[in-house]
């Protein structure tokens, strides 16, 4: 990335403590520098793992991507650093490229969310 994206800041998060709530509003995304998070969904009046993020991973990325709600929980399953991605940040690289890769990106997150749709936890 070019240093419009480079310039972030850096977030920590002990055990147990959460990154975000299903169906919040998105305007950061993260990069996962160290540590382990779990994903989690609601179903009915309980929640349920569907996935576990792993040290290197982005969180957080579809509703960053898309500006829909926030589709999961994410909580800290032990202590982990990540690094904030604001979305003007994003946005500025993403305007410098050329229209089909925005609308690729586009493309691929509408399909992700309709997947995520069909699958049953």
């Amino acid at each position: 990335m070019n240093d419009t994206v480079a310039t972030t800041s850096t977030l920590k998060l002990n055990a147990e403590e959460y990154l975000m709530r299903e169906g919040e509003e998105s305007n950061e995304m993260y990069y996962l520098a160290s540590g382990t998070m779990a994903v989690f969904q609601r179903k009915g009046d309980s929640e349920r793992q569907i996935a576990t993020i792993y040290s290197g991973e982005l969180v957080g990325e579809m509703s960053f991507l898309d500006s829909e709600p926030r589709s999961a929980t994410v909580k800290a399953i032990g202590d982990c650093e990540l690094t904030v991605i604001p979305r003007e940040k994003l946005q500025a690289y993403l305007n410098s490229q050329p229209k089909w890769y925005r609308a690729l990106v586009q493309i691929l997150i509408d399909r992700l969310r309709r997947a995520n749709k069909r699958v049953r936890i």
